[in-house]
């Protein structure tokens, strides 16, 4: 499973396509995104919510709560799977589950006996 911010980062420097909530079209070359998924594009096409009228931009930025989808290329899914960080194959133990750690359980260290006031 890629996240949606690691497919962003890969993501830069290559052709995209955003719709927003409103209907607009943006399709463009990502220059940019931060971590709320905001957007700076550069060489985009603005294409109105009808379809009939079209702009030429040289870059624009869009909020990221805007966006209703973005297209990307299929390479930058491969890309961002082969290089998401935190892929090992450690085993489950690595990954947070199942191992030692965090959480209940387990005979306590330490303590002599057992039980309400006993020891």
């Amino acid at each position: 499973m890629v996240l949606p911010l690691t497919l962003l980062r890969t993501a830069h420097n290559h052709p995209m396509m955003v719709e927003l909530k409103n209907g607009e079209t943006y399709s463009g070359v990502l220059a940019g995104s931060d971590n709320f998924m905001n957007l700076q594009m550069r060489d985009v096409v603005l294409t109105s919510r009808e379809g009939d009228k079209f702009w030429k931009l040289s870059e624009c930025c869009i909020r990221g709560n805007n966006i209703k989808y973005m297209r990307l290329p299929d390479e930058i899914i491969d890309m961002a799977i082969d290089t998401e960080p935190g892929r090992d194959n450690r085993g489950p133990a690595a990954r947070g589950r199942g191992g030692r750690g965090r959480g209940r359980g387990g005979p306590v260290q330490g303590r002599g006996g057992g039980g309400r006031g006993g020891g």
